[in-house]
């Protein structure tokens, strides 16, 4: 007569019992119960964040300017009469595979006086911008490197006499002055190279002037004085044509990006009438000696 309910509380006693080991499993799944579970899930989120961290160190700070001014479109029609007087429509603007970084452009001036000689002028600007590099640095860096090795390029030129250099204020980060006799078949040349940076652009004034014919040559410091202020206002064209400002502006650098390959301002002036203003990339200023 007892057996039916006995079957019931021995059904429920067995259905309660399995229930138990579940639970157990249950609990041991949802609680850190010693096993490393929970010190690997925070070892992978460290990890993470590392990596994340190593991504954002190889951003580099944008470089200042992201934009070149047109180099034949540089100077004033003003500044172009009293440095070319005779060739201020002789503009020759080099080739560039990519304008944003680089670029030139020269003029020459030929004032014939007949038997009383006649005098010759040339000037060159080059431009070249660098971006900042994740492996290279800032474009500002790449910039200043560039400046260095190219000033003391234009302080070794071959058959050079009378070289003289000398550091420049008042316009952009860092300038240079170097001077120099240049002889050659027409007459004695006398050569001035202004290079000097802002920020990340590199700019270069190739000035030179000859008497010819036996006409007398012209003063090294009105040359000196001319180039000088040339420099000055390409400064100030890179400055405008980036927004008189730059960084906010400027778009290259936050990604790495090769910067352009160095190259030599032109200053081959003094060869009459060559047109290296229309070469691939600004040509050499001269030749460098051993």
């Amino acid at each position: 007569m007892h057996r039916p309910a006995q079957r019931q509380r021995l059904t429920r006693i067995l259905v309660g019992a399995a229930a138990v080991p579940m639970m157990l499993v249950a609990s041991g799944c949802s609680s850190d119960s010693g096993d490393g579970s929970g010190d690997d899930a925070k070892k992978d989120s460290g990890a993470s964040a590392s990596s994340s961290a190593t991504e954002a160190g190889s951003v580099v700070k944008e470089a200042a300017y992201a934009k070149l001014p047109e180099p034949c479109k540089v100077f004033s029609s003003k500044t172009l009469k009293e440095m070319v007087p005779k060739g201020t429509k002789s503009d020759k603007e080099g080739e560039s595979g990519d304008a944003a970084t680089r670029g030139n452009c020269s003029w020459n001036s030929l004032d014939n006086n007949g038997v009383d000689g006649s005098q010759f002028r040339w000037l060159n600007v080059s431009l070249l911008r660098f971006e900042s590099d994740a492996t290279r640095g800032t474009g500002e860096k790449l910039a200043s490197e560039y400046f260095t090795k190219h000033a003391e390029d234009a302080r070794s030129v071959t058959d050079a006499k009378n070289t003289k250099s000398q550091p420049l204020t008042g316009m952009g980060n860092e300038a240079t002055l170097v001077t120099y006799d240049l002889k050659k078949k027409e007459g004695t040349f006398k050569q001035q190279t202004v290079v000097t940076r802002v920020e990340n652009v590199v700019v270069t004034i190739d000035y030179n002037g000859a008497g010819l014919a036996g006409d007398k040559a012209p003063k090294v410091a009105d040359l000196t004085k001319a180039a000088e202020a040339a420099a000055k206002e390409v400064v100030e064209a890179v400055r405008t044509a980036n927004g008189a400002g730059g960084g906010s502006s400027a778009g290259g650098g936050t990604a790495p990006s090769k910067s352009p390959s160095p190259s030599k301002s032109a200053g081959q002036g003094s060869d009459l009438g060559k047109d290296s203003g229309t070469s691939k990339s600004p040509s050499k200023s001269a030749t460098k000696k051993d």
